[in-house]
């Protein structure tokens, strides 16, 4: 539930005078178009439910497409034609036209590149021999549709991509053959929601191992190039190596090098468990199970004799063991790397010679190299403290490649050997970035608690009280949040604001203890550990209320929300994005059923009452003063259902006393995996940035 997360530092107000205007407003706020109330009441546990806009649920009614419409209007009129609006359109164009390597993965010596290049606004799929051979253009995205970049077999003769319209988490995968560039169209898998971070290619390109989701839950196919799609056989799913497999389960699966060995790892929900299952594909034999039922994370990679398990059971910060094949039951598993204190790992690669680990430290990647007996090799050296990703490798070739980011620099992608770290495709940093501060600070939350936060502005700037700061967090499904770029984060940099990133409970920064402590019943740690961060920004002279701005996307809307209705006098403004905001109907909400393993299920009564007390459209007063309010939603978001924010919406406008407005950015174009296009998200970003500058009272740098 994660992805991009605008984050927007603007100028102080001082600062007009000498750098640019301020974005006008009116001295009131209009009224927003008027919502009709149709109560309806459900009892949940002995606790009388009134839901007054239960009929926005129904988005596609001709009452609901009506109210929609009447409210784009309303934000429209709010945030169009601002002075200062064109420079901070011209500023995000800038940005956005930057290159930007999306995907790196190198096979046989061949590099294949998933990118925007610079002088396009469309991103599209390049290959190249070695480090400094031409390019070829493989395939491009169009308006309509953009490329994805999703596997390439190991003799570099078969591409898989995606293509996706809009932000849709639904993709039709498409095979290319990379020797003659032709479209294996006959072999083409119709848009659907594929677990597409996993299809394994067979090492002679003959075949391709796909996962696919089913309204009963996910199943693994095996397609043989050049025949039927009606002839794929089913490989792994209820009566195939599984007994059940539900819709909240998911899959992801690899290949040996010598493509004897299929592991397959079976995630249930949003719970972080995992089971692997192993089958030897030349046996009669089918999956044999390597553990299952023990409630922790288990990831495997394999060798052609060995499986490396990487694992957090009995040790929440993860440790990785041994076992070779074929006896790769529990109870022939060998230690090889004990937990370590400092650090939490993320993924496990393997390299011809090395072992090498994606660990976070201290809310920072680092990747720290073994040999294969398991005795430390050195840390491998990164461009500074931020955020790796993408770490590919293969146990027949001695290097790996990965990708870094960090608030100082763009998403670029670097090759390893155990002689060094060299590019393979990182694009320049935008002007300004090199006068970048960073500070890491620790603050104390409930229970006592210290919680990192990261704090980036410019060079020199100092805490006065009284600078537009913006506070952002996650906070959930124990995913990490680590120092990243974005264009929007530079904006803010560029113009002298200041960003800050709280790396609350409930993600995976300390390891399962610290995501176990803001899940089920301890979510409301992640909200005090949220709402700490504001006052610890505010008490250190940072900011005041009204010039803080808080922002979080998808859970982290949720986050966002639950802050407002519980401390609306802590902020001076807020965006969700793609947020989770009535916690009641979450479970009835497309896949929202997948995500009780995080949350808790009203139909549990204990669970109701925790999710009850804090979720936001529950908590809604009417009379108080709450603080500006942006709510951004997709009618293309399959996965937080957009009745969320139309919801929450209709429910701020009727109740705030503050005179502030709420507004509803809604975009039949987007969905939760983002935009369609540049077109559409430069749009989007400046009118976030026109938002806070409103209500921040902070100007638009005109030059």
């Amino acid at each position: 539930m994660h992805g991009s997360h605008p984050r927007i530092l603007i100028t102080l107000f001082l600062a007009f005078l000498a750098h640019g205007a301020v974005v006008g407003h009116p001295p009131g706020v209009p009224s927003p178009p008027p919502t009709p109330v149709k109560s309806t009441t459900q009892v949940l546990h002995g606790v009388s439910i009134t839901d007054p806009y239960g009929w926005l649920e129904d988005r596609h009614s001709p009452a609901a497409q009506r109210w929609i419409a009447a409210q784009q209007h309303y934000t429209a009129q709010m945030l169009s034609d601002r002075h200062g609006v064109a420079a901070l359109r011209q500023q995000t164009q800038k940005l956005i036209d930057q290159e930007q390597p999306h995907q790196v993965l190198i096979r046989n010596g061949i590099v294949f590149i998933d990118r925007k290049p610079a002088d396009s606004p469309l991103s599209a799929i390049y290959m190249r021999h070695g480090d400094a051979g031409p390019e070829c253009l493989l395939v491009r995205s169009t308006a309509e549709r953009s490329v994805e970049l999703l596997n390439v077999s190991v003799n570099g003769k078969i591409l898989a991509y995606g293509l996706r319209r809009g932000g849709r988490d639904q993709l039709s995968i498409r095979f290319l053959d990379t020797r003659t560039g032709h479209e294996l169209t006959a072999d083409t898998l119709p848009e659907a929601r594929y677990l597409y971070w996993s299809m394994p290619i067979t090492s002679s390109g003959s075949a391709v191992y796909y996962l696919k989701f089913t309204a009963k839950g996910p199943r693994m196919y095996r397609h043989v190039f050049g025949q039927p799609l009606t002839a794929d056989a089913l490989m792994f799913g209820p009566g195939k190596g599984i007994s059940a497999l539900g819709p909240s389960d998911i899959l992801s699966a690899s290949l040996s090098p010598d493509n004897q060995w299929l592991l397959v790892t079976v995630l249930h929900g949003a719970s972080g468990s995992t089971d692997l299952y192993l089958r030897h594909l030349h046996s009669s034999q089918g999956f044999v199970p390597i553990v299952t039922g023990r409630n922790a994370i288990f990831n495997g990679v394999l060798t052609n004799r060995t499986l490396y398990i990487e694992t957090d059971w009995h040790a929440g910060r993860g440790e990785v063991f041994t076992a070779t094949m074929p006896r790769v039951s529990f109870s022939h598993w060998k230690l090889l790397i004990p937990q370590l204190t400092d650090t939490t790992i993320q993924s496990l690669s393997l390299t011809s010679h090395n072992l090498v680990l994606n660990v976070i430290h201290n809310a920072h990647s680092e990747l720290r190299s073994y040999t294969l007996t398991g005795k430390p090799a050195g840390k491998i050296p990164l461009p500074g403290r931020g955020s790796v990703a993408g770490v590919n490798a293969s146990p027949a070739d001695p290097e790996l490649s990965f990708s870094f980011t960090s608030f100082r620099i763009p998403t670029g992608f670097y090759r390893w050997t155990p002689s060094g770290v060299r590019p393979i495709d990182v694009p320049p940093s935008p002007p300004g970035l090199h006068h970048l501060q960073v500070r890491q600070v620790w603050y104390r939350s409930s229970g006592g608690v210290r919680v990192p936060m990261w704090i980036a502005s410019r060079a020199g700037l100092r805490p006065d009280g009284d600078l537009p700061v913006l506070l952002h967090a996650y906070g959930g499904f124990n995913w990490a949040q680590l120092p990243e770029f974005t264009p929007e984060e530079a904006l803010w940099i560029e113009q002298g604001g200041v960003f800050a990133l709280a790396n609350i409970r409930g993600g995976n920064e300390f390891g399962q203890a610290w995501h176990s402590c803001g899940d089920l019943a301890h979510k409301q740690n992640s909200f005090d550990d949220f709402v700490n961060a504001a006052r610890w920004l505010i008490r250190n002279h940072y900011t005041r209320p009204a010039r803080l701005a808080i922002q979080g996307m998808s859970n982290g809307g949720l986050l966002v929300m639950a802050s407002i209705t519980q401390h609306p006098e802590l902020f001076g403004a807020a965006i969700g994005r793609y947020p989770l905001i009535d916690m009641l109907g979450f479970e009835s909400f497309g896949i929202g059923k997948w995500w009780t393993s995080e949350y808790g299920s009203i139909h549990n009564a204990a669970q109701f009452r925790t999710i009850y007390a804090y979720s936001p459209y529950q908590h809604v007063v009417k009379g108080t003063r709450y603080p500006a309010v942006l709510l951004i939603t997709g009618d293309g978001d399959t996965r937080v259902d957009p009745a969320n924010s139309l919801k929450m919406t209709a429910k701020l406008q009727a109740a705030t006393a503050s005179g502030k407005p709420v507004l509803l950015l809604y975009d039949s174009a987007s969905g939760h995996s983002g935009v369609a296009a540049p077109s559409v998200e430069i749009p989007q970003i400046v009118n976030e940035l026109e938002f806070l500058d409103w209500q921040l009272h902070v100007p638009v740098k005109t030059r």
